[in-house]
């Protein structure tokens, strides 16, 4: 068989995975996600835009049979990808779980399961070849870890299969973001997919990272160590990826203008290097504008985000809300003591009320001359865990699609909250492209045929 197998992309939100492997020559045939707004962007984006009918469908994969896609190629086959929803493994989703209780615990929570589906899906459909994302605290699901479940029960029904954890800033993404990834493919392929090669490396710049366990997984079965880069470009920056970007707010005083996500607005310049030329030019034409240029009105802290210096978090911005609340009282003869009600009213006004004991680092500015923390969904509530670097705001969802390495030209047609949620769910697609090209050359490999 010599023909390049079609992709069935499950649990797909918005389109990273799907959109990497399509730059990487594979055709995305169908799909199931069960957030509505996310099928409507995915299906915008690699459907509508080529004036094709949705091949993604908004539903509940646990409801749904794997025969629903078996029409969706031919001889040729195809393979499996997708991420398993990560709020039962991650860190951020487990705190969620036991503010609600303790009968909420992270192990009691379904999501965790649906890698089932996702297995159940790729061996009824007899996938050539397997890819699976998620965060890497799937390896501590309560006793479980999830990636070698996987891979064990893939090579139980004749797969190959590792796995491994992977940083999207060493594939050119502008945001330091580790995550599983899993691959597989069939015994009798008689192909082996490679470890995926960086692209870019850390050069000298001290980064507070997520810290990936690495040695615990050294004596996991199917674990494989990422490939570390030498004599390749540097990481993209936030100032790689914003530089180019429309100027939304310049000052604190400025007032807040409500627009909506679909307006267009001018590049402040040029393309200046390579990743914001990539950012344009991923569907073979330059974008000449840019949506998604909205972000959140928190009057109350732009003069905060003003004051504040990159890498500052919320214990800064405390002193700086305290400084300020400070100076208005002396303004208006104002004093605790002697002016209660108008005291409390005027630093409701300026001062967060969030616990300074335990909201620490949920307030983050960004540092221009490194790559973003990771983005998570919780943006479709609040940004300060992403405080632009040299305008007093939260990112923009075009800016949160930039640390994702969306392009451009991909429309988010939905609420602000919906886009920063999916963005904030969603796989880099230039890390999906890195491990898509991988996928693509295994099966390239010894064919003159791609049709």
């Amino acid at each position: 068989m010599n023909k390049l197998p079609k992709v069935i992309d499950l649990f797909s939100g918005c389109g990273g995975l799907a959109l990497g492997f399509e730059k990487a020559g594979f055709e995305i045939v169908a799909g199931i996600e069960l957030m509505k707004e996310a099928t409507e962007t995915i299906s915008y984006n690699l459907d509508y835009r080529y004036g094709k009918d949705a091949t993604h469908i908004c539903g509940d994969i646990t409801e749904v049979e794997s025969s629903i896609f078996a029409d969706k190629f031919g001889d040729e086959g195809c393979i499996v990808i997708g991420g398993p929803p990560c709020q039962a493994y991650s860190m951020a989703g487990r705190g969620k779980l036991k503010s609600l209780g303790e009968d909420r615990a992270h192990t009691n929570d379904a999501r965790g399961f649906l890698f089932k589906d996702f297995l159940r899906f790729a061996l009824e459909l007899n996938a050539r070849a397997v890819v699976m994302e998620n965060v890497p605290e799937a390896t501590a699901f309560g006793d479980m870890n999830v990636p070698e479940i996987v891979c064990k029960e893939l090579e139980e029904n004749d797969y190959i299969a590792f796995w491994t954890i992977l940083n999207a800033a060493d594939f050119g993404v502008p945001q330091v973001r580790e995550r599983i990834i899993l691959f597989a493919i069939k015994n009798d392929e008689n192909k082996e997919i490679i470890m995926p090669q960086p692209t870019n490396m850390n050069v000298g710049i001290d980064i507070n990272m997520q810290k990936a366990k690495i040695k615990r997984n050294l004596e996991s079965p199917h674990f494989v160590n990422p490939i570390e880069g030498e004599n390749i470009p540097a990481w993209i920056t936030v100032e790689d990826a914003f530089s180019d970007l429309p100027e939304l707010f310049k000052s604190s005083s400025d007032k807040y203008k409500q627009t909506s996500m679909n307006v267009s607005k001018e590049y402040s310049s040029e393309p200046i290097n390579d990743y914001q030329k990539t950012m344009r030019n991923w569907y073979g034409y330059q974008t000449k504008k840019v949506t998604g240029n909205v972000f959140r009105n928190t009057e109350r802290d732009f003069q905060i985000f003003e004051m504040m210096n990159p890498g500052d978090n919320y214990s800064q911005a405390s002193e700086i809300a305290d400084k300020i609340l400070e100076q208005q009282s002396r303004l208006y003869g104002i004093t605790a003591e002697s002016n209660v009600e108008e005291y409390e009213e005027l630093k409701k006004k300026i001062v967060p009320v969030y616990d300074r004991g335990k909201f620490d680092s949920k307030w983050r500015k960004l540092r221009p001359d490194a790559p973003s923390h990771t983005l998570v969904a919780h943006l479709c509530k609040d940004t300060y865990s992403h405080i632009h670097p040299w305008e007093p705001r939260g990112i923009s969802v075009r800016e949160a699609a930039r640390l994702q390495s969306f392009p451009d030209d991909f429309y988010f047609s939905c609420s602000m909250g919906d886009a920063y949620k999916q963005i904030g769910n969603a796989v880099p697609p230039l890390l999906a492209y890195g491990v898509a090209k991988v996928v693509y050359e295994a099966f390239m490999e010894g064919t003159d045929d791609n049709t």
